[in-house]
């Protein structure tokens, strides 16, 4: 189970440190916080619950925490839309975030089908 998730694990870190630096800029720039706060949560999840995962004791385990870090990241990606079409963030920035999310969506979505 480890070894699957290296690529996916680094990954979600990287996507996490680029959550928390948009999240500083939102709230110190465009003073937005409710939405921030969202994206905040979803966004870091991701990677805490790959982590939990790669730890975990049983397949099963494994399979449950890879699924909330997917639905997270799908969560992620509707506050990225929504923040965008509030103009909030511009489209480069939404493209290149949204980006990385869809690329951790499919990462995640493959492990979990082959954990079955």
């Amino acid at each position: 189970m480890e070894n699957g998730g290296n690529s996916v694990r680094d990954k979600s870190f990287r996507f996490a440190v680029r959550i928390v630096k948009l999240y500083k800029y939102l709230c110190d720039e465009k003073k937005e916080y409710t939405l921030s706060k969202q994206l905040l949560r979803s966004g870091t999840s991701v990677g805490a619950n790959i982590e939990e995962a790669l730890g975990g004791y049983s397949k099963k385990d494994f399979r449950a925490k890879m699924s909330i870090s997917y639905k997270e990241i799908r969560e992620s990606k509707y506050w990225l839309r929504l923040l965008n079409e509030t103009d909030y963030i511009t489209d480069e920035q939404f493209e290149s975030m949204h980006s990385d999310a869809e690329e951790l969506a499919k990462l995640l979505y493959r492990i979990i089908q082959n954990a079955q």
